[in-house]
């Protein structure tokens, strides 16, 4: 069988890389739009009308594309997302945060700690009882026999036996707590696109690289409520306060359901603790830090603490008071707190994820 090679026709690679971009664009405006197909369509034509978007490109051809792919669907007069296009869009959440997460000066994360199971180290320790045959070093097993007795009275005695260190992966169930309040979309800024994405991200980690793990999602406002990743791409900040103190409560209550021998709460956030649930009624004070409000979070936090519940809390805010009541919070639960902008979100909590669901065995 013969090949025939030419150079690849410089306009379909042009069309290509235009698709691509339309595609890419079309991706933001819909999490940005919270799902709504027909509003990213119109944002994308008044992109279009303003220079930004290449003029000769038919939007509308372009939606017809993403339909007859599979990713859109019709009903009732309406485009809307299909699973599988739901399903991209984590998937592109996830590429786009380890595409950041590679590219950027955050280092060399691997664990220092060591144990039976997970992926083989190159260091080598002596045969212990229980240690799995299949670990054993052969090569280096053979080398301590040959420096004991040499090449002429050549044996292997229990003292010999090397087998290979192993990194130890736990499972572990997370709790990831979103704010959708007001101030997510406040003064202008978007934060919370930026905080979908990598929720989203974080769900494809999990469903792809660590399926005996468990991931809870919970939008907190004025009440908690728990969300399904399928659902993630609709979630939109609204007219809420932030009642922090009700979403680490019903984190709390889905972990005491979980049987991993790791439990944690990832909270995502950028402001204070405004609202609180008490006796079925929500008493809100969005005017400074309210003692009682304030109080009745940390108390809760403890509670986390004590039923060994870390909470590591992304402050993606400047403010010093509110700085300084997550930092009291932080105390309180003996967990983590980082400080880190929308643009940084990502890379931040993808480190600090890998990095704690491995534990010494």
């Amino acid at each position: 069988m013969r090949f025939r090679y030419s150079r690849p026709d410089p306009e379909i690679l042009a069309l290509l890389r235009t698709m691509e971009r339309m595609r890419q664009v079309f991706d933001e405006l819909v999490l940005r739009s919270g799902g709504d197909v027909e509003e990213a369509l119109r944002w994308m034509r008044e992109l279009q009308r303003r220079g930004f978007l290449p003029g000769d490109v038919d939007v509308s051809r372009f939606a017809e594309t993403l339909e007859k792919g599979g990713v859109l669907r019709v009903e009732r007069d309406r485009r809307r997302l299909t699973p599988r296009g739901a399903r991209d869009l984590r998937r592109g959440a996830f590429d786009l945060v380890f595409r950041n997460l590679r590219g950027g000066p955050l280092g060399d994360h691997r664990t220092r700690a060591t144990g039976e199971g997970g992926e083989r180290r190159s260091e080598t320790r002596p045969l212990r009882f229980g240690d799995s045959p299949s670990s054993i070093d052969g090569a280096g097993t053979l080398r301590e026999a040959l420096a004991r007795g040499g090449i002429e009275d050549l044996s292997i005695a229990p003292g010999d036996f090397r087998v290979f260190e192993t990194e130890h992966s736990a499972s572990c169930a997370t709790v990831l707590l979103l704010d959708v309040s007001h101030s997510m979309i406040l003064y202008g800024e978007d934060r919370i696109t930026p905080a979908k994405k990598v929720a989203m991200a974080l769900a494809e980690l999990v469903e792809t690289r660590y399926p005996k793990d468990s991931l809870d999602c919970v939008l907190f406002g004025d009440e908690a409520k728990p969300v399904e990743v399928t659902d993630l791409p609709y979630v939109n900040a609204g007219p809420f306060h932030t009642n922090t103190r009700d979403g680490l409560r019903m984190a709390r209550t889905i972990l005491r359901r979980r049987r991993h021998p790791n439990r944690r709460i990832v909270m995502i956030t950028d402001g204070k603790p405004s609202a609180l649930t008490e006796n079925g009624m929500i008493y809100r004070n969005p005017f400074g830090l309210d003692p009682h409000i304030v109080a009745r979070t940390l108390h809760e936090a403890i509670l986390c603490r004590r039923e060994r519940i870390p909470i590591t809390t992304f402050m993606i805010a400047e403010d010093p008071v509110l700085r300084d009541f997550v930092t009291e919070m932080t105390r309180a639960n003996r967990g983590q707190a980082f400080f880190a902008s929308p643009g940084d979100l990502g890379g931040a909590i993808f480190v600090d994820f890998l990095r704690n669901r491995r534990r010494r065995a």
